[in-house]
Formats: structure tokens, C-alpha cells, sequence
């Protein structure tokens, strides 16, 4: 399969100043993928020269084989056939929705015009809505609008700057997952761009870690949480604690939790100090478990509740409890470490 976007190892500067540099990935037909990283990264820099906003100090960009920006070459965003869904909606304020998603369709006539509109509402579900002003939706139904006009021209790719940042938390996860399946339904290929790891989760086939300008994992949602390849995309990723340990052999840390076998084997020698990665879902409540944990926090999520809990040594670690093991600050607790799945780095 052809990707229909390939980015050649591009560079982007202001005023002086690298902000994206050796970026390189490709996207297939009907893949979505997210940019994913801390404010100041890139990724909204990097969306915007494949929008074509944005020159190229170095690389290339080709869209479905054709090379559309390279240093001293911008082709001009109006034709790229991209669309574009911007992080403030930018609709127009002056216009009803069905003219707000037509804006795209002049080349059309004013029957098949509409048939497209009619259908873009069919598929965000705000079909009844046409003649209703921008004004007159709430910020999801404005989202949807906005979405519905980037997709009316078919364009070859859609991108997403952080769309759902200006909704509360339920409505931009419910948005998120509702966009993804519209999306999916039309076979569409997407780039979201968000700093929400949740939000990229839920959207994503595909998620790039950024940070400093560059690509530092790029990968599914599973291996980036329990397979991260740098201690950037570890601390970023999820949730967890960074313990000191030695590795004793290959596959085995001795830490202040007791001695951790993994299912990977590592390269360094033996002896080497290394930071082993435990995550919420390592340590378990157990009645029956070897080590001892003092809550200092807590935090209620529903069905679980997600401790705080102080060890031996002042080693500080979290654990997620089902929501019925209900304890107070100050409270001891059994635990049991279940990290068979190791993920450890060098100290440096």
C-alpha cells in the first residue's frame, strides 16, 4: 500500500530557531494519526507545513506522489486538497450552516451543492440544522460543523489542530471517539494534533511522541504506554514513578521493592545503575502480599481509586485499587509487585 502523505526527514525554522527537524513518517489511506507532545513541541508546526502555512527549511513533503513543499517551494494551501479543522472552528459567524459547509463547493452546482450538505449533516448528525446560525449551537455542534465543512470537498487528507481543546472534558472525549468513527465510516485520513494522551488514545491508530521538534516514538497506544523506547515518551505516557535499581543480570533489577525479573533482557553490564519504570497497575492490593505500603494520597476515579502509597526507604510508588478498598491517609496496606513486564533505563 502507497502512503498517500510522506514526510522526508523535514526541518522547520522562526525567526532562527529550529522548531521541527528531521521529522519523518508516512500515512496510509484510511489511517489516523495523532501528533502527540507538550506545548512548544512542534506538532502544530509540523501540521501546518503539511497544510502548506508553514516552508520548509529542509525536507520534502509528497501528497499521493506529488511533491508539494521543499526548500524555496510552498504549494499553495487552496491546492492541496487538504482540509482542515481548526482548534477555534473558524466558521463564519455571518453565514447559516448550510452555507458555512458549502463554503468549500463552488465548483458545484446548486443541486448537487446541497445534496452534498444535506448529506455532511446526515453523517455529524445535525441533520434539521442547515438554517440555523453559528450562534444559535453549542461548541460541539460547532465542532461538527466544522468537521462536516472539511470533509464536503472529499479532500485526500483532513487535519485536526487541536479541535476539541475549548470543550469540557466529557464532551471532548464523547466528540473525540464520535469524530473518529465518522471518519473510519468514510474511509478518511486524518491527523489529529493534540497534547491530551487520552484524547490521542481514543482517536488515534497511530500516535507520534514529540518533543524539542522530533519524533522520539512513533507507534500504537499499547506499546507506547507499555513499550516506551526513551525515557521521554516513559514519563509522558500514563502514569508511574521512576525506581532506582542495579541490574543484576540480563533480565533482573535489584530495586528497594525486592528483586524484578523481566520478560526482556537488556544489553548493559552487570552492575550498571538503572530507573525501572512501575506503573499504577505493577503494584496490587494483596492480603497476602510481601510488602508494605502507608497511603499518603488518594484519589477517587470511579471504580478505582488511585493511591499514593509510601514504602520502605521513602520509595514512593502508585497503585490503582478497586473503588470498594476504601482507605485513609495514613493507613498501611499489603501489596504485591506484578512487574513481569519490565521497562528500565540507564541512569545518566
Amino acid at each position: 500500500m502507497k502512503p498517500i502523505l510522506e514526510l522526508k526527514n523535514i526541518e522547520c525554522q522562526h525567526r532562527g530557531h529550529t522548531v521541527v527537524q528531521g521529522m519523518a513518517c508516512h500515512i496510509n489511506e484510511g489511517d489516523l494519526h495523532c501528533l502527540l507532545g507538550p506545548s512548544g513541541c512542534g506538532k502544530t508546526t509540523a501540521l501546518r507545513a503539511i497544510a502548506g502555512f508553514q516552508p520548509l527549511h529542509r525536507g520534502e513533503i509528497f501528497l499521493n506522489n506529488e511533491r508539494i513543499s521543499y526548500p524555496g517551494y510552498t504549494k499553495a494551501p487552496e491546492k492541496r486538497h487538504i482540509g482542515m479543522v481548526f482548534q477555534d472552528y473558524a466558521l463564519f459567524p455571518h453565514m447559516n450552516v448550510n452555507q458555512n459547509i458549502g463554503f468549500g463547493l463552488r465548483d458545484k452546482s446548486g443541486k448537487e451543492k446541497q445534496h452534498s450538505i444535506d448529506q455532511m449533516l446526515e453523517v455529524v448528525g445535525l441533520s434539521g440544522y442547515g438554517e440555523r446560525y453559528i450562534h444559535e449551537l453549542s461548541g460541539g455542534q460547532q465542532q461538527r460543523v466544522a468537521l462536516a465543512r472539511a470533509m464536503a470537498p472529499e479532500p485526500k487528507l483532513i487535519l485536526l489542530d487541536e479541535p476539541f481543546s475549548n470543550l469540557d472534558i466529557e464532551m471532548r472525549e464523547r466528540l473525540s471517539r464520535d469524530v473518529r468513527d465518522i471518519l473510519k465510516s468514510r474511509n478518511a485520513t486524518g491527523i489529529l494534533v493534540t497534547h491530551d494522551q487520552h484524547e490521542a488514545f481514543s482517536f488515534g491508530d497511530m500516535i507520534a511522541v514529540m518533543n524539542n521538534g522530533q519524533i522520539l516514538q512513533r507507534d500504537t497506544a499499547y506499546n507506547l504506554y507499555h513499550s516506551p523506547t526513551n525515557r521521554f515518551v516513559a514519563d509522558f505516557i500514563g502514569q508511574g514513578v521512576f525506581i532506582q535499581g542495579i541490574l543484576s543480570s540480563h533480565d533482573t533489577v535489584e530495586t528497594a521493592l525486592g528483586t524484578v525479573k523481566g520478560d526482556r533482557a537488556y544489553e548493559w553490564s552487570e552492575g550498571t545503575p538503572v530507573e525501572l519504570l512501575v506503573r499504577p497497575d505493577d503494584i496490587v492490593c494483596d492480603e497476602q502480599g510481601n510488602l508494605e505500603g502507608t497511603v499518603i494520597q488518594k484519589a477517587f476515579k470511579g471504580a478505582e481509586i488511585l493511591y499514593t502509597l509510601r514504602l520502605h526507604q521513602d520509595t514512593e510508588v502508585l497503585s490503582l485499587f478497586p473503588s470498594h478498598h476504601n482507605h485513609e491517609i495514613g493507613e498501611k496496606v499489603l501489596l504485591s509487585l506484578e512487574l513481569d513486564h519490565m521497562v528500565a533505563f540507564r541512569q545518566t
